[in-house]
């Protein structure tokens, strides 16, 4: 029996690291500690723990890096996106993770992207990618994450005390998001709203903080415009 994927992170991007870690700590009540750099990438993190083997990134491209021969990774060389981001940090895109990719990438009804092996220090794993460097429908369906560790990385970062609540997403079509999101063995980890044809979907992730309870916001079509 196949087992079900589990909730591995939650994507928060910014123009910079600073901007990022100066947004969350704003909003969490918490300042999440240096993670890493991304070499093949061109990016670099701050990561925390957020219970039951998930974290939160907060990534950002990394100014001082040799930009990769290839679109980095979470729509971060978007223009918009680009644009969205030097606005206000946002969440951007949630991960799975799984003990075998390429099982999951045979029964996904939706372009997952490729399995490339992918290393930051002595940290290496399997990541769906696509070769444009898309989010995924948006940022509504995650991408996918298989951990060549003994244990989950999240076990060797901060814990600030911070806990995930709850994700859920709001869409127009939602029985397209519901059924792509079953396809990976996920669909427990999310609630699905509907939206109205004409309405942008977006996704929420709520945390429960030091501060009390928060929601982070991904962004929607109109949010430069507002």
């Amino acid at each position: 029996m196949k087992k079900q994927s589990k909730l591995d992170h939650i994507v928060i991007g910014a123009e910079t690291l600073a901007d990022g870690v100066s947004y969350l700590e704003s909003i969490l009540g918490v300042e999440i500690p240096f993670g890493g750099e991304h070499t093949q990438m061109g990016t670099h993190n701050h990561l925390m723990q957020l219970g039951d083997e998930a974290f939160l990134e907060i990534i950002a491209i990394n100014a001082q890096a040799t930009p990769p021969d290839r679109p980095r990774w979470y729509g971060l060389d978007d223009p918009y996106i680009r644009a969205c981001l030097k606005r206000q940090p946002a969440l951007l895109t949630w991960v799975v993770n799984t003990l075998d990719m390429d099982s999951l990438l045979k029964r996904a009804t939706y372009s997952v992207g490729n399995p490339e092996l992918i290393w930051r220090g002595d940290l290496n794993w399997k990541f769906g990618l696509p070769e444009d460097g898309r989010l995924l429908a948006a940022g509504m369906l995650p991408y996918v994450i298989e951990w060549h560790t003994d244990s989950h990385p999240s076990h060797g970062m901060a814990d600030l005390g911070c806990r995930i609540l709850s994700l859920e997403i709001f869409h127009p079509y939602p029985d397209w998001i519901r059924t792509s999101i079953e396809s990976i063995d996920a669909l427990q980890l999310v609630q699905i709203h509907a939206l109205a044809p004409e309405e942008d979907a977006f996704f929420t992730v709520e945390i429960e903080t030091p501060l009390g309870k928060v929601k982070l916001q991904s962004y929607t079509a109109n949010t430069i415009a507002q």
